[in-house]
């Protein structure tokens, strides 16, 4: 039940001379008795320089998050920095700082630019709402507050939070193992870094949208997890493998494909197709499946080209590197027998991209 005006105004003068008595017009709600001492409720800052429109939000909120007060923008500011809340309610029509230049100061400072900000606000004009979005918040609650659409505003953008959280652990995660298979290998991370790029160029050159590019950019570290699995004395060899050992060698890809386990979709899904597919061949005489042609998956096609390409123009403890003019005759050669013969074409076709990428991301002693 919300609170009625009579109570809402007396709590506020009480919470006003608590607040004013605060050296930094802030507070945080207390939390419920019956939870233990380490609170690790979502943390919010409520920004209002009205104690009433503070007072509903307390009361609407205090159960379920540890909240933040401030009564004027400066106090914000200064609040976010030092609390990094998980999300901020603000007042728009503030003194001083007003709510759109609160948000601005957030969203151009890397410390606090990554909190949502929803703004609270009794004006109802669509162009003042566009101007809200366009300085970075997230979402509107009009006044007069109700209980019910604050919690659930709240809930909806924290999970959205927490959804962004959970990809970028998932693709921190990805990465790691990526960074861990080249541990096993004579490759660097440099490789890793020059072919994943090469591999996005190809993407967006072969049609793919710059949100699918970016997702094969970060799978295509996995490409090699699979050599975790492979022992040392096979992986580190000086000279030419023998019949035993290629044959525990080309394990390599269903093992990565065991390690990144089954997804049919996401990041994880796509890193084990290039995982168990990028030593297929265009004429199917490649491993671990000997898929041809268009049945191997078309990013796995992609990630070969680029893994070879900068495998053959990089230096080895086994190699000298091979010039540009021979890697890409050795593409064309290849092409409808190794790879993809479309594929290489558009990659000869975005080569002058693909060296600055090279020569960006080139070794060093």
């Amino acid at each position: 039940m919300q609170p009625q005006p009579q109570e809402v105004q007396a709590a506020a003068a009480a919470f006003e001379q608590a607040t004013a008595s605060q050296p930094s017009t802030s507070t945080v709600a207390p939390a419920a008795p019956s939870r233990a001492a380490a609170d690790h409720r979502p943390k919010l800052l409520l920004v209002d320089d009205e104690p009433a429109n503070l007072q509903v939000l307390r009361h609407a909120l205090q159960d379920d998050y540890r909240l933040l007060f401030a009564r004027d923008g400066h106090k914000a500011l200064a609040l976010a920095r030092e609390e990094q809340p998980q999300l901020i309610l603000l007042d728009v029509m503030m003194p001083e700082l007003s709510g759109m230049d609160v948000c601005r100061t957030l969203k151009v400072q890397s410390a606090t630019a990554h909190i949502p900000v929803i703004f609270v606000t009794a004006l109802a004009d669509p162009g003042h709402e566009a101007e809200g979005f366009e300085v970075g918040a997230v979402d509107y609650i009009t006044k007069p507050l109700s209980p019910p659409v604050v919690r659930a505003r709240v809930r909806n953008h924290l999970s959205l939070v927490r959804a962004q959280e959970l990809r970028e652990t998932r693709l921190q995660v990805v990465q790691r193992l990526g960074r861990a298979a080249e541990f096993k290998d004579n490759e660097t991370g440099w490789h890793v870094v020059r072919m994943s790029h090469f591999s996005h160029l190809l993407a967006l050159a072969a049609g793919y949208s710059e949100a699918e590019a970016e997702e094969l950019l970060h799978a295509a570290p996995m490409h090699d997890v699979g050599k975790l699995g492979i022992p040392d004395a096979i992986l580190q060899k000086p000279g030419k493998l023998d019949e035993q050992e290629w044959a525990v060698m080309q394990r390599h890809p269903q093992i990565g494909a065991e390690i990144l386990g089954e997804h049919a979709t996401g990041l994880l899904g796509l890193a084990r197709r290039i995982a168990l597919g990028h030593h297929e061949k265009w004429d199917g005489s490649g491993y671990p499946e000997g898929l041809a042609g268009e049945s191997i998956p078309e990013e796995a096609r992609i990630v070969a080209i680029a893994d070879v390409f900068d495998a053959l123009t990089s230096v080895r403890p086994y190699k000298r590197a091979w010039p540009v003019e021979d890697a890409v005759a050795h593409l064309r050669e290849q092409a409808g027998r190794h790879f993809d013969p479309r594929l290489v074409e558009l990659f000869i076709g975005i080569l002058p991209q693909v060296l600055e990428v090279r020569a960006r991301f080139q070794e060093t002693d």
